[in-house]
């Protein structure tokens, strides 16, 4: 573990430049710069407010007028494309990097980190864009979206264990790239992303409520959609859980790097 991180401070310069070469070529060097990071997200919420708004705006308590169910997708989104950016660049990042890992010698463990700074640096765009669209809607911005820096490393935590775990596995078995959309887009519905938690039976809120992605999107939305302080305590349980699969990520990862260059 010493050596990862010595390895990493001692590549730094090397981390920080790809970072920032990633946000230039993204932003600096597209004529729409930052829209294209809120596109995506914009036109999902634009696709679900069209279908769903007049049927689930009423089920949402607490926001009132015509655009609360928009300001619940918004809030619900920027934590769920956070999470599925950085476990989907670390799920491809060696596989996409091959020939860099064969041409060039630096820690191989830099390539996740780059990954999830980039998509760290995108959503911190995203996250302003979406309190301008507040605004503009009349929706109040209070100081209590000042949680959003730490939930941040809390979702990047558990979807870079859970990204690169499936990296190293993915050089190995290359059908992972094509069963985790799958799982993905499965786990996207079982979130109250679309829908409010309370149209659910409450027998099956609980079994949602299991889930870490569960946890992570209802404290979005208690900062964003509804003023109010984010459950700490389920929190805590995801970060240990996060931090538990960066280990297991970490072990994975120091066992196979030897063998996956010549895989690659």
């Amino acid at each position: 573990m010493q050596g990862l991180l010595r390895s990493l401070w001692d590549y730094r310069f090397f981390i920080l430049s790809s970072i920032k070469n990633d946000f230039h070529s993204r932003f600096v060097r597209s004529k729409l710069g930052g829209f294209w990071v809120i596109l995506q997200p914009l036109s999902q919420v634009l696709i679900y407010a069209f279908i769903l708004s007049n049927l689930l705006s009423s089920r949402i308590q607490g926001v009132e007028g015509p655009y609360g169910y928009a300001i619940y997708l918004m809030a619900g989104l920027l934590a769920w494309n956070l999470f599925t950016e950085v476990l989907d660049r670390c799920m491809k990042v060696f596989v996409s990097n091959a020939n860099t890992m064969k041409k060039v010698k630096f820690p191989r463990i830099a390539l996740p980190i780059i990954a999830i700074g980039s998509s760290i640096v995108n959503n911190v765009v995203l996250f302003v864009l979406i309190n301008v669209i507040f605004l503009a809607l009349g929706h109040a911005v209070t100081p209590l979206i000042g949680f959003y820096f730490l939930l941040v490393p809390i979702v990047a935590i558990l979807a870079a264990g859970t990204g690169i775990a499936l990296g190293v596995i993915n050089v190995f078995v290359r059908d992972i790239e094509q069963v985790v959309p799958i799982i993905i887009q499965v786990l996207f519905w079982f979130t109250p992303i679309v829908y409010p938690a309370n149209v659910v039976p409450e027998a099956y809120t609980k079994i949602l409520s299991l889930s870490p992605i569960y946890v992570l999107v209802e404290s979005y939305h208690a900062i964003f959609v509804f003023g109010t302080v984010p459950n700490l305590a389920p929190l805590a349980a995801v970060t240990a859980l996060g931090l538990a699969l960066c280990g297991l990520a970490l072990f994975l990862f120091r066992r196979a790097s030897a063998d996956m260059v010549d895989v690659l």
